[in-house]
């Protein structure tokens, strides 16, 4: 970061919205917050003492469940608090750096690991026989860490290329967190070749994990056909069926912000709720009401018969 950096503070603008909405937009995302939050908790709770759920596909679910539940607490408790308090709008340089490191480190990491989620999914239904050797806990174990040293990664080059720039006059973010674009548009450089750099890597990252996850869909629905039986062919689908609703919900507003032309600050703004506040949450409720498995699992829990298995 350039020592010309004179900004020790940014103020961050909010959602656009009325005063009078305030008190409402707070109860509905602490509620929203609070709900990801313990869905998630939930869910890792569940996998974690039962032993039907120790397979690949929930390993890497548990992993999901994390990044969601770290993704939301990135941005949605500084916006809870800018709508109470107009002062807590402040953040200051150092916190801002942090926030859009983590920002685009988990968001990031969950972008390889639906990628690594969807590659799963054709072993398991191209190559049912060798599955369990080819996705052995070690391979799980080294595509979980790939996917965390990936979203890293790139997070570092998206925060090294913002707050490289000098920001020495205006100090408003418009926006209700700190993220790349609108931080650029306060640099007291020229921002044409750093914006450049972030369009590609965030370009390539998104653009390349989604045609990976649509390539391998593609070659599971080709499997799926050549099953026989229309019962077989039902779970199989259901199998998928999860996975990729929380995918497109999760590249669709993504791809949407960053990889169109021109910005409409109270359009991204909308988009931009969706997918750091709804997203999130989309994936306890998603896994729980369509998955079999983890509901049985949930009655179990309810029951305390799951953790009488554990001991």
């Amino acid at each position: 970061m350039s020592n010309a950096s004179l900004v020790t503070a940014f103020i961050l603008t909010g959602l656009p919205h009325t005063p009078g909405l305030d008190a409402l937009l707070f109860g509905v995302f602490l509620v929203v917050y609070v709900l990801t939050v313990l869905g998630n908790l939930l869910i890792l709770l569940v996998i974690r003492v039962d032993s039907h759920l120790h397979t690949p596909m929930y390993y890497f679910l548990t992993n999901l469940s994390f990044i969601d539940m770290w993704f939301s607490t990135v941005t949605v408790p500084k916006m809870l608090m800018t709508l109470v308090s107009p002062s807590s709008k402040t953040i200051s340089f150092h916190s801002c750096v942090a926030q859009l490191y983590f920002f685009h480190f988990l968001g990031g990491t969950e972008c390889f690991l639906y990628t690594v989620m969807s590659y799963d999914r054709y072993l398991a239904i191209r190559y049912p026989l060798s599955y369990t050797r080819m996705m052995s806990g070690r391979s799980c174990a080294l595509l979980a860490t790939g996917t965390w040293l990936s979203g890293s990664l790139h997070s570092a080059v998206q925060t090294t290329m913002t707050f490289h720039l000098p920001y020495c006059g205006p100090n408003q973010i418009q926006h209700y967190f700190c993220d790349a674009p609108p931080i650029l548009k306060l640099a007291c450089a020229d921002t044409s070749a750093t914006e450049m750099v972030i369009f590609v890597n965030i370009g390539v990252v998104a653009s390349g994990c989604f045609l990976l996850i649509v390539l391998s869909y593609v070659s599971i629905v080709r499997s799926i056909l050549r099953i026989r039986t229309s019962d077989g062919r039902h779970r199989a689908f259901q199998t998928c069926a999860s996975h990729c609703i929380v995918v497109v919900c999760f590249f669709g507003p993504g791809l949407f912000i960053y990889l169109r032309p021109g910005s409409r600050k109270a359009v991204d703004g909308v988009v931009a709720v969706f997918y750091t506040v709804l997203t999130p949450l989309l994936n306890p409720v998603v896994y729980t009401l369509r998955n079999k498995e983890v509901k049985k699992a949930l009655l179990k829990l309810k029951n305390g018969s799951v953790l009488a298995q554990g001991d």
